[in-house]
């Protein structure tokens, strides 16, 4: 009888804690203590941390690579100057320094993100650190820390102080076994690269955090991205940002793949708008957390007959690069990005013509297209 009256005041004590507290296994061991009660994960599935009628607060990491500036100035332009925070562990160009708040932010320090996202109330954060499929190969350790210990500090982060995350994902999620032509949003994904790997990994991550704690995670799978004021940072389909400079500069240009290999690709101001489009869109209007998102697919030679187009004169020659080859075979040569049209109305506007128009007229090169017009 003693045994049955302890267990009925354990059964009773359980029973009060659910009704009246809250499960303090609801979020990751790193930040019990530190967070509020929680509502159950089912309950925050639609969740946001800030009002609608205000402003969001945003915190970019990485904002010195491709996309982060760039980003940063359309978001500024929507939501006001110092709204939108830059940051990275390099230091930052002054035209960068000067355009609106610039912090440093290494991802790897833990405390530090938390400090930055409670001391500047933030409410939306866009992850962009990463280092890219080329580089990463060269040195997987130091990509296995940025791309993955980096993220678990971003996704803890995000969750605790409930965050709407963005994580951009790619075409290197997809591998040698994955569906080509088109690649769809869900299907078999065996990446093998360290880069690839990282981003399956994020893209995963990502849901779960959400349907256990209920963060608002969002994510798009980026085919190669072309822009023309920043320079390649290492990755496979840099080579179509490479082209420009060298076609305006030199006329000639050497690339490390073949003349044949198709990838999908997209201008950079597609890029960014898609992605404040998914940020923005409704909840209930998102069935997945990760999509696919294209515009356009060529190949080497295919981009290079466009350019001749403007520049009579010029010439590519082949030199294959037998990594980043390999690594391009095994990316899908196009994205099913349907589900991103049909949910949250993704259009893109930029096609290969205009493309390569715009690049060249950015970098000055005097073209028959421009004369003629």
């Amino acid at each position: 009888m003693l045994v049955l009256g302890m267990l009925k005041r354990v059964v009773s004590g359980t029973t009060q804690s659910k009704a009246f507290g809250c499960w303090k296994l609801a979020l990751p061991l790193r930040f019990l203590g530190s967070a509020p009660c929680r509502i159950p994960a089912e309950d925050s599935f639609h969740s946001t941390s800030f009002s609608e009628a205000e402003p969001p607060r945003v915190f970019i990491t990485g904002g010195l690579g491709q996309l982060g500036a760039g980003l940063a100035g359309l978001l500024r332009r929507r939501f006001g100057k110092d709204n939108v925070i830059l940051s990275d562990i390099k230091k930052p160009p002054a035209h960068v320094l000067h355009s609106g708040p610039f912090i440093y932010a290494d991802i790897l320090d833990y405390k530090k993100l938390r400090e930055i996202v409670v001391n500047h109330r933030i409410t939306w954060l866009f992850h962009y650190s990463a280092l890219l499929s080329a580089v990463g190969e060269a040195n997987v350790a130091l990509a296995r820390d940025v791309n993955i210990t980096g993220l678990h500090n971003i996704l803890d982060v995000a969750a605790e102080f409930n965050v709407r995350l963005f994580v951009p994902s790619t075409i290197g999620a997809f591998g040698a076994t994955s569906p080509r032509n088109p690649a769809p949003d869900l299907c078999i994904q065996r990446p093998r690269t360290i880069y690839g790997v990282s981003k399956v990994h994020a893209e995963l991550m990502g849901e779960y955090y959400h349907s256990r704690y209920g963060l608002d995670f969002r994510c798009l799978r980026y085919p190669g991205i072309i822009s023309a004021d920043s320079q390649p940072g290492g990755g496979t389909t840099d080579y179509a940002v490479q082209i420009f400079h060298d076609a305006a500069k030199k006329g000639t240009f050497e690339c490390n793949l073949k003349a044949s290999t198709r990838l999908p690709m997209m201008y950079i101001s597609d890029c960014l708008r898609a992605t404040l489009e998914v940020m923005e869109a409704p909840a209930e209007r998102l069935s997945m957390r990760t999509y696919n998102i294209s515009a356009m697919s060529f190949t080497p030679e295919e981009l290079a007959q466009a350019i001749l187009k403007h520049i009579p004169d010029f010439q590519i020659t082949y030199c294959v690069d037998p990594l980043r080859q390999a690594i391009a075979e095994s990316w899908p040569m196009k994205l099913d990005d349907s589900n991103a049209r049909m949910d949250w109305g993704w259009k893109h506007d930029f096609d290969l013509p205009q493309l390569v128009a715009t690049m060249l007229t950015f970098h000055g090169a005097s073209t028959r297209f421009a004369q003629a017009n």
